[in-house]
C-alpha cells in the first residue's frame, strides 16, 4: 500500500511544520497556487488520464502532481486551523 497518499500520514508529517505558521505565513500558504503553465499541464494530464491515453511517463508525472496537490491541501488545512485558533500560537 502506498502510504504517501494517506492523509493521516501527511497530517503527521506536516504537524510540526504547521506549528511554525504565523498568521501571515498561514495566509500566504492559503494563497499558494500553481502558475498558469503548470495548471494547464496538470489539466491536460487529468483530461488524458480520464480518457486513458497517458503514456507510462505521463502517468508517473501526473501521479507526482496528485501527490504534491495532496501535500499542499493538507498544509492549507493546517493553515486554516492556525488562523481559526490563534490562541494555539
Amino acid at each position: 500500500m502506498d502510504t504517501t497518499q494517506d492523509p493521516s500520514v501527511l497530517d503527521r508529517l506536516i504537524a510540526t511544520l504547521s506549528e511554525c505558521l504565523t498568521p501571515e505565513s498561514a495566509r500566504r500558504v492559503l494563497a499558494l497556487k500553481a502558475d498558469p503553465i503548470l495548471q494547464a499541464r496538470v489539466a491536460d494530464l487529468a483530461d488524458r488520464h480520464t480518457r486513458g491515453v497517458l503514456t507510462p511517463e505521463e502517468r508517473a508525472e501526473y501521479g507526482q502532481y496528485v501527490s504534491y496537490s495532496t501535500f499542499v491541501a493538507v498544509l492549507k488545512s493546517k493553515a486554516r486551523q492556525r488562523l481559526a485558533n490563534p490562541a494555539s500560537e
